[in-house]
């Protein structure tokens, strides 16, 4: 499935729907915002757009400019303090990229997204279809994560798998993660010897890959590895990536030959799938038999309750759980058709006779392999 690095990018240059997601480091500098590179950016995206195609933002920088109206020298460490300064910030944020945008006429529609807010289905179906009329009607949406009610500690980088998910969620056909750093490389930059890394065909070659001093569990510190997550998420879903710096936004977006692309490894998923895979907090578990895994994993087949042996949680009809193997090991994520309380009862029982013992009602499948996904789309 994998495709080779002159395909890659130019699936980037042929793109016709395309998120850019741009770094706090590549918008902000001491006191505020960096009008010089937002302007720039501006630019790039009202010319992508002149030349046909549909471009989503995911832009951080909320935080670092409500720091200055603040009076903060330093990025807050409490979550109460960041929190405010979102608030504040992204006001100034959108300000900023609706006045850089109006000398293209082009007007910018704000979309505040977390990834806790997209768990359930219906919300995340209303965002796709919110993003996809703004296009409709001619607006640049730019997305940011949701951090002024972020019920957990807001953490640099997180931007990054929102852009992926962003990414799957619209169905675009290319991602463009843009920072301060101009590729992945084999070691540090400043290291004699580190090597830029033009071209990602998929995870083996990842693995094998040594990124300063780490293995590819790691693939480097601190934003690197956020980068690279959200790279190969996306590419599992059918969608090439390229990363690179700020800077090389329009070499980039034509596929020249500049930071890392990363090719797709896997077919476009169904929506349902991708937010069951990389979105649905699981609300229990289910544990199979040698016989069960061997049918999902080989066959692709629906679970049935006949090789179930275990159940943990408390679930309900419609829940996503995860799938464990005999030893425990996770196979895959479905939606089920039985709350947790109804499967102990279930146990090695075809479908014929779920139906003969309790009913027409429950003649189906655990989870079915339409709702099902291997654990090979998991992150």
């Amino acid at each position: 499935m994998g495709a080779d690095f002159d395909t890659t990018r130019a699936f980037i240059r042929d793109a016709g729907r395309v998120v850019v997601k741009i770094g706090s480091s590549s918008l902000t500098a001491p006191g505020g915002l960096n009008f010089e590179h937002l302007n720039a950016l501006a630019i790039e995206l009202a010319g992508q757009r002149a030349a046909g195609r549909e471009v989503i933002l995911v832009s951080s920088g909320a935080i670092a400019a409500g720091m200055g109206p603040m009076g903060l020298r330093v990025r807050p460490k409490d979550l109460a303090t960041q929190q405010a300064a979102a608030g504040v910030g992204q006001g100034i944020l959108m300000s900023a990229y609706s006045l850089a945008l109006s000398d293209f006429q082009i007007v910018p529609a704000q979309v505040l997204l977390a990834p806790d807010e997209l768990i359930r289905r219906t919300q995340y179906r209303n965002a796709q279809r919110a993003i996809d009329r703004m296009l409709t009607l001619g607006f640049l949406p730019i997305v940011n994560e949701n951090d002024a009610v972020a019920t957990h500690e807001i953490r640099i980088g997180d931007n990054d798998r929102l852009a992926a998910l962003v990414a799957q969620l619209t169905h675009a056909d290319a991602l463009v993660l843009l920072s301060d750093v101009d590729a992945l490389y084999t070691a540090p930059p400043s290291d004699p010897g580190s090597e830029r890394v033009a071209f990602v065909p998929g995870a083996e070659a990842l693995a094998r890959l040594t990124i300063g001093g780490t293995g590819a569990a790691g693939v480097g510190t601190g934003g690197m590895t956020t980068k690279v997550q959200a790279a190969t998420m996306v590419a599992d879903s059918g969608i090439p990536t390229v990363l690179t710096a700020a800077a090389n936004a329009p070499a980039a977006l034509a596929g020249e030959d500049v930071g890392t692309y990363f090719g797709v490894t896997h077919r476009r998923r169904q929506t349902r799938l991708l937010w069951l895979a990389h979105l649905a907090r699981t609300q229990g578990s289910v544990r199979v038999d040698a016989g069960a895994q061997k049918a999902l994993l080989g066959r692709g087949t629906s679970l049935l309750a006949a090789g179930v042996t275990d159940v943990t949680g408390d679930f309900e009809a419609g829940d996503p759980i995860d799938i464990l193997g005999p030893r425990g090991d996770l196979i895959a994520r479905g939606m089920v058709n039985f709350a947790a309380s109804e499967l102990p009862h279930m146990f090695g029982l075809s479908i014929e006779e779920l139906g003969h013992r309790y009913g027409s009602d429950y003649r189906k499948e655990v989870v079915h392999r339409n709702d099902l996904v291997l654990t090979d789309a998991v992150f």
